[in-house]
């Protein structure tokens, strides 16, 4: 009979339990393939499930399955693996990196008194891209607004951190309480326009945001909380000069997830040099939820 696969169930950017962003971890997936790292995803039915395949000194490398693929970064099950790394013993705070689809993620573990408070990710090179103009009146459409309540002052385009987001800026929370997605919609403009979701954001002070994201391209009908869309935002906001900077640096919270019930909170640091993104940094807190075995 074959091994059983020990998993655990942990809750990303918040410290309470079943809040934030659910994620699988298997902390041993080496013996593994992919049809059985699909079939565990899928069995977990968390947005991301991230394996580890190889651990050995300072780099783990990794492979992320969303319940119906796999997929090359995920902020999310990246912050709750570097918190079960922890706990297990097998990372104190020495330098680590992470092998993943999309390159190298260097992680960087803050504790208070010899217990993890936080883990920062640095994320991949930011990269931006114009949207056309139709597609504001044809994602306003798909959220299932009016285009009039489209925020003309704030970008609207694409960016990512290792996975392409659409960014479409609203007037105001209730607007964005109030979204009656088209996911079937969003799925056909995701594809026509390169990206993995749409991510509608809203400003709630000077670098504060509120958010929602749809991936039904991923089958994610609604990401809880999403890190490496967050990342990929406040960088996009930092390039445009819409972020306060400081020696260089400009700092913003991301609230998301209340819409679901499940609310959570991303923390993001960019480095600027001029106008240019040198790098952004996503860090969050996460709480074990439960762990349990897996018997194909």
């Amino acid at each position: 009979m074959p091994p059983m696969i020990a998993y655990s169930e942990v809750s990303a950017f918040t410290l309470t339990p079943g809040q934030g962003n659910r994620a699988g971890v298997v902390l041993d997936a080496s013996g593994l393939s992919e049809r059985q790292m699909q079939a565990l995803a899928a069995f977990l039915e968390a947005p991301e499930t991230v394996f580890v395949t190889r651990l050995g000194g300072h780099l783990v490398q990794v492979r992320y399955f969303t319940p119906t693929q796999e997929v090359e970064f995920c902020g999310h099950a990246t912050v709750a693996l570097g918190l079960m790394l922890a706990q297990a013993g097998l990372w104190a705070g020495e330098n680590l990196e992470l092998e993943t689809l999309a390159g190298r993620i260097p992680l960087r573990l803050v504790c208070e008194a010899g217990i993890p408070q936080q883990i920062w990710m640095r994320q991949k090179r930011h990269e931006t891209r114009p949207l056309p103009l139709s597609v504001r009146a044809e994602l306003a459409e798909a959220l299932g607004i009016s285009d009039r309540f489209v925020h003309r002052g704030l970008p609207l385009a694409a960016a990512s951190t290792g996975l392409w987001t659409a960014f479409v800026p609203l007037l105001d929370s209730i607007v964005l309480d109030g979204l009656e997605p088209d996911l079937p919609r969003i799925a056909e403009l995701s594809q026509a326009y390169g990206v993995s979701s749409v991510y509608a954001y809203v400003p709630m002070g000077v670098n504060r945001f509120a958010a929602r994201d749809f991936a039904p391209l991923l089958g994610i009908p609604e990401d809880p909380v999403t890190g490496s869309a967050g990342g990929a935002l406040l960088g996009l906001l930092a390039r445009e000069g819409r972020l306060p900077l400081r020696s260089g640096r400009a700092n913003g919270v991301i609230y998301q997830g209340h819409a679901c019930g499940s609310p959570g909170e991303v923390e993001v640091e960019v480095e600027m040099q001029g106008d240019q993104v040198v790098a952004v940094h996503v860090g969050g807190q996460a709480v074990l939820d439960r762990e349990g075995y897996w018997d194909e």
